[in-house]
C-alpha cells in the first residue's frame, strides 16, 4: 500500500499543490452519445439479445468532444510510475544543499578545522543517485523494441565519445577547465612514490586511465541527456506558446534555455577571462577581478543559472501536461473513425509520464549543482569576491613519501602506501580539473541535445 507523502516534502510541493493541471479523457458515455449510439447496454441485455460479443465503440476523429482539466494532487501522483523514487530523490538533494549550508556556516564559524566534511559525502552520495537515475529512466528507452530509442541513445554515446576525445586535446589557453594542471600535480606528486616501489611504467598507465575515465563518463551522460534535451526543447516550446501574454515569464524561460551556453562561456577563457584582464580600459586596472575572485564569481553564476531553471520548473511541466490537448487537436485534423479508448489512452499517456519527464528536467540541473558544490569545497574556492588566498600549488614530493615503520605489520604497511597513491593522485587541482569538466560537459551535452531538439520539433516532426 502507497504511502501519502509528506506535508514537507520539497517534490510533492514542487508536483502537486494544485498549480499544474492534468486533462481528463472525456467518458465513454460521452463519446458514445457523440457516436450517436444509444445508451451502453449491461451484460444480461446483450446475451438476452444473443450478443455475447460486443464491437469496440468507434468515434468520428473530428468528434467535437472536449477535454476537462483538475489539479494535480499528491493523491493522484501516487499512481503514476516512479513517483516515490521521484520524490526520494529530490527531497535527498533538497537536505544535502541544507547540510551544505550548514557546512558552510560552522566553517564560516568557527574557522578551518581539522574535521572531515560531511557535505562533500552528501553531495557525492547525490551525484552517485543522479547517475541512478539516469539509468533508471534510460532503461526505460532500451526496453522500447519498437521506435528507434535503443538505436538514438547508442548513437549518441559513440557521437559523444568522440567530441569528449576532443575536448580532451583543446589547450588551456582556450578552454581552462584545468585538466593539464590536474594531471601534471598527479605526476609530480605520484613519480617519487611509484619510483621507490619501481613502478615508474604505472605512471603514464595513471594518466590514460584518467583520461579515458572522462571520456567513457561524458559518453554515458551524452547518451543520458539526450532524451531530457529533447523534451526540454519541445517543454520550451510548448511553454513559449502558454506565456505569450507574459513576457517576463518568456525573458526567464529563454534565459534559463541558453543557460548551458553561459556555462560554456564561463571556462572559455578568450571569452571569460580575458574579457575581464584584457580590457580596452587598460588603465583601470583597480576595478578589474582579481583571479581568486574571477572563480568565485564563477561559483555564483553557476548556482543563479541552476536557481533559474529550478524557477521555470512549473512552467515546462504545465507545457507537457498540455500535450494531451495538442494531440486531440491533432487527432481532429484526421480523417475516419477511431476507438474511443485508444483517445482515452492518448490522453492518459500523457499524465503516466509527467514523473519521467520531472526527472529528465531536475536531475541535470541537480548534478551541475552539487558538482559545482563540491568544486567550491575540494577545490579550494571561497565565495567571497575580494581577496582570496593564493592559488593551490602541487605538494612536494617529500610531503607525501610515506615513512614505513618496521614495527607495523604488513597490512598496516600496505594502508599506508595505499594512502600515499591516493593522497598524491586525488590532489584539489585533479579534482577542480575533473569536476569543472563534468560542469562544463553536462552543459555541452544539454545545449546540443535541446539545440538538436529544437532543429526536430521545427522541421523533421513537422514534415
Amino acid at each position: 500500500m502507497h504511502r501519502l507523502a509528506p506535508h514537507g516534502s520539497f517534490a510533492r510541493w514542487l508536483l502537486c499543490n494544485g498549480s499544474l493541471f492534468r486533462y481528463i479523457h472525456p467518458s465513454e458515455e460521452e463519446l458514445r452519445v457523440l457516436a450517436g449510439k444509444p445508451r451502453h447496454r449491461g451484460r444480461k441485455d446483450r446475451w438476452a439479445n444473443g450478443l455475447h460479443d460486443e464491437k469496440p465503440l468507434s468515434v468520428p476523429r473530428d468528434a467535437p468532444f472536449q477535454l476537462q482539466t483538475c489539479p494535480l494532487t499528491a493523491a493522484d501522483a501516487l499512481v503514476l510510475r516512479f513517483f516515490l523514487e521521484y520524490q526520494w530523490f529530490v527531497d535527498f538533494a533538497v537536505y544535502s544543499v541544507g547540510v551544505f549550508l550548514f557546512t558552510e556556516v560552522y566553517y564560516f564559524v568557527l574557522g578551518p578545522v581539522q574535521e572531515t566534511n560531511i557535505a562533500v559525502f552528501w553531495c557525492l552520495l547525490t551525484l552517485a543517485f543522479c547517475l541512478k537515475v539516469f539509468l533508471m529512466v534510460t532503461r526505460l528507452y532500451f526496453s522500447a523494441r519498437e521506435g528507434g530509442e535503443r538505436a538514438v541513445c547508442l548513437t549518441s554515446a559513440l557521437l559523444f565519445l568522440l567530441l569528449a576525445m576532443l575536448v580532451q586535446v583543446v589547450r588551456e589557453e582556450l578552454l581552462e577547465l584545468g585538466l593539464e594542471p590536474g594531471l601534471a600535480s598527479v605526476t609530480q606528486n605520484l613519480e617519487p612514490v611509484l619510483k621507490k616501489q619501481d613502478w615508474d611504467w604505472a605512471l603514464p598507465v595513471i594518466k590514460l586511465v584518467i583520461c579515458l575515465g572522462l571520456a567513457m563518463l561524458g559518453s554515458l551522460l551524452g547518451a543520458f541527456l539526450i532524451f531530457p534535451g529533447l523534451r526540454l526543447a519541445q517543454t520550451h516550446q510548448d511553454a513559449l506558446t502558454l506565456s505569450a501574454d507574459r513576457p517576463l515569464l518568456q525573458l526567464l524561460l529563454h534565459t534559463s534555455f541558453l543557460s548551458p551556453l553561459c556555462t560554456l562561456w564561463l571556462w572559455t577563457k578568450p571569452i571569460a577571462r580575458d574579457f575581464f584582464y584584457q580590457a580596452p580600459m587598460r588603465n583601470m586596472t583597480s576595478s578589474l577581478p582579481s583571479e581568486g575572485a574571477f572563480d568565485s564569481l564563477r561559483l555564483w553564476v553557476l548556482v543563479a543559472l541552476c536557481l533559474l531553471r529550478l524557477a521555470v520548473t512549473r512552467p515546462h511541466l504545465q507545457a507537457y501536461l498540455c500535450l494531451a490537448k495538442t494531440r486531440v487537436e491533432q487527432l481532429r485534423k484526421e480523417a475516419g473513425r477511431i476507438e474511443a479508448r485508444e483517445i482515452q489512452q492518448r490522453v492518459v499517456r500523457v499524465y503516466c509520464y509527467v514523473t519521467v519527464v520531472s526527472l529528465q528536467y531536475l536531475t541535470p540541473l541537480i548534478l551541475t549543482l552539487h558538482c559545482t558544490l563540491l568544486l567550491k569545497t575540494l577545490g579550494g574556492y571561497s565565495w567571497t569576491l575580494g581577496p582570496v588566498p593564493t592559488p593551490l600549488t602541487p605538494r612536494q614530493s617529500s610531503d607525501i613519501l610515506i615513512s614505513v615503520n618496521p614495527a607495523e605489520d604488513e597490512a598496516q604497511q600496505t594502508a599506508a602506501q595505499v594512502a600515499g597513491v591516493l593522497g598524491g593522485l586525488l590532489t584539489p587541482l585533479l579534482l577542480r580539473g575533473v569536476l569543472a569538466y563534468l560542469i562544463w560537459w553536462t552543459a555541452a551535452c544539454q545545449l546540443l541535445s535541446s539545440l538538436f531538439g529544437l532543429y526536430f520539433h521545427q522541421h523533421l516532426a513537422v514534415s
